[in-house]
């Protein structure tokens, strides 16, 4: 079945192990190094240049929204990624995690700018994402979002396999992790029409830069 129909497609080792690998393995050391520059004072909580440890969603877990490295795969996937959905696409943002034992992620459904995305397995212990199929369970796009208590569909990801999806559409969730570390990168497009091409990068200037740069002129 179609990714238009399925509203979802697996793509078995879509970026080569080693890249992958080696993406891994830079944002397992920025971890280490946002955690360095906290204990030292070399700067504040809130800088969030480095990363974070602050995002309400995963709490206490690694994160970053823009990533360098992140917002580069995003660009070079874009090739992949029509080709797989059919669709025209535009670039939006990367987010990055890197999961750690006890994680959870609540069921949700995305904003606009996660329309057509990827999750990325980056490295780690395995740990399946699970997806409601059913377009019309939780929210429709005009109205209020509502966890649903189906079982849903699990899909298990090996390094450099990715999960593309329709967010916005789909619920999907993750239940707790029971391994020790997970990385996982997310990449999110808009489809190229007239809202897509006023959302692109997020309304940043370009890819790369933080999100509180949003609206901003340069």
């Amino acid at each position: 079945m179609s990714f238009k129909n399925k509203k979802y497609l697996v793509i078995k080792q879509a970026v080569p192990k080693d890249i992958v690998d080696f993406v891994y393995k830079y944002f397992l050391l920025k971890r280490d190094v946002y955690r360095t520059l906290r204990e030292v004072n070399y700067i504040s909580f809130f800088n969030q240049d480095w990363g974070t440890f602050n995002d309400p969603q995963v709490p206490n877990t690694y994160s970053h929204y823009g990533d360098l490295a992140m917002e580069t795969l995003l660009f070079l996937c874009i090739p992949i990624m029509e080709k797989k959905t059919k669709l025209k696409l535009l670039p939006t943002y990367s987010y990055a995690r890197i999961y750690k034992k006890g994680d959870i992620l609540e069921r949700h459904k995305d904003r606009f700018s996660c329309e057509i995305s990827t999750t990325l397995n980056l490295g780690g212990d395995p740990w399946p994402i699970y997806l409601e199929s059913k377009k019309n369970v939780g929210l429709h796009l005009e109205g209020p979002y509502v966890p649903s208590n189906n079982k849903g569909t699990k899909i298990i990801l090996k390094p450099g396999d990715m999960l593309i999806y329709q967010g916005r559409i789909l619920e999907h969730w993750r239940e707790p992790f029971d391994g020790n570390d997970c990385g996982q990168v997310f990449l999110h497009y808009n489809i190229d029409d007239e809202m897509g091409r006023k959302n692109i990068f997020d309304n940043r200037p370009h890819l790369g830069l933080p999100s509180l740069i949003k609206n901003k002129q340069v």
